[in-house]
């Protein structure tokens, strides 16, 4: 699948639900994301070809959840937004706020139903959950790639042992 720059910005607004955020929240973080360099909300408008409002909307929730931030120009009273460049900082920010918003709430509600056994089960193993998402999401981006792709610091980049140099005796 040959993805340009306008595919990239369908694939990040499908993708976006999946990850609990708007489609025009997807589209957004994508301009963004690809832009050489940190656009306004009116280009944002005129890139993504959806309302100001929608933009407006869509910025607010990007905020939210940490995935954009606000830069400004001096002299100039426009805000511009940028988002990490690196992937596995995205990730890092969509565990954690996963684990805020949708497991800490269903962890909570189902503790709540402390009679049922398999309720008090249930919420025992969504906060297991929440707090392994969250403790991913505070990683630095080398360490979450180390942590998802099984390495650890005794294996290389390619999962294989590395080795150990002997020291000289001298």
């Amino acid at each position: 699948m040959d993805v340009t720059h306008d595919g990239i910005e369908t694939v990040f607004a499908e993708f976006a639900g999946r990850f609990g955020l708007s489609r025009p929240a997807g589209q957004c973080f994508a301009a963004i994301w690809r832009s050489a360099s940190a656009p306004c909300a009116d280009d944002l408008v005129d890139q993504v070809g959806i309302s100001r409002s929608n933009v407006s909307t869509a910025l607010k929730e990007l905020r939210l959840w940490g995935l954009v931030s606000v830069l400004r120009a001096p002299g100039d009273r426009k805000e511009y937004f940028s988002a990490p460049s690196d992937p596995w900082q995205i990730l890092a920010t969509l565990l954690a706020e996963r684990a805020r918003r949708d497991i800490a709430p269903a962890r909570d509600r189902l503790a709540a139903l402390g009679d049922d056994p398999r309720a008090v089960d249930l919420a025992a193993m969504l906060g297991a959950v929440g707090e392994w998402m969250e403790g991913l999401g505070h990683l630095d981006p080398a360490t979450l790639r180390a942590e998802i792709a099984g390495e650890d610091e005794a294996t290389g980049a390619g999962g294989e042992k590395k080795k150990k140099k002997k020291k000289k005796k001298g």
